[in-house]
């Protein structure tokens, strides 16, 4: 089973990264199980979202403390929390930010982490500051979870017309970004 932790921002678009994500896998031919997690239902207070995914129906419905994959939505919330809590040995993390403005933690030698400047991204195509699907491009292109034309398909079921483009090209972009930082 592979787990995966969303760290936002109420009104940040986490639920519907979490569900993008799992339709993904979903289309993969895999069993996942997307969830939300907040306390005060107020914009702007921190939220987890959570996706599971197994070759066989996911029963498990509590929250993901040991995750092998974490997204982190919103830079800020690495002040308050420790949004890296439990990461795997070999986990992977993407972060949502210019470099030069996140201090990524020390991470263990396997890790990886991945600082991907989304928002702005999405400002280019989409016309605003929701950088979840250019995350998702370079979760696919980090990982190797999932084909970039998995992701896709999603985007193409969840958005209509002129969003369906802009989301596609932002996920392309956050897929190309990533894939640039990887060495070979």
């Amino acid at each position: 089973m592979k787990e995966i932790r969303i760290h936002a921002r109420a009104g940040q678009g986490a639920i519907t990264t979490a569900s993008l994500l799992g339709y993904a896998y979903f289309l993969k031919g895999a069993c996942p199980y997307a969830f939300p997690s907040f306390g005060a239902a107020r914009m702007g207070a921190p939220m987890n979202a959570f996706v599971r995914v197994d070759s066989k129906p996911v029963r498990l419905r509590s929250q993901i403390y040991e995750p092998d994959y974490v997204i982190i939505v919103d830079h800020t919330l690495m002040r308050g929390y420790n949004c890296f809590s439990g990461l795997k040995e070999d986990g992977v993390a993407i972060i949502n930010s210019r470099e030069e403005a996140v201090e990524v933690p020390k991470v263990k030698a396997k890790q990886k982490v991945f600082v991907v400047p989304a928002n702005e991204i999405a400002l280019k195509y989409i016309g605003k500051p929701l950088g979840n699907t250019a995350l998702l491009g370079a979760f696919c292109a980090a990982t190797g979870e999932l084909t970039l034309d998995n992701l896709i398909e999603a985007i193409k079921h969840r958005f209509s017309a002129k969003l369906q483009e802009a989301n596609v090209k932002a996920a392309q972009e956050g897929f190309d970004f990533v894939k640039s930082k990887i060495k070979r």
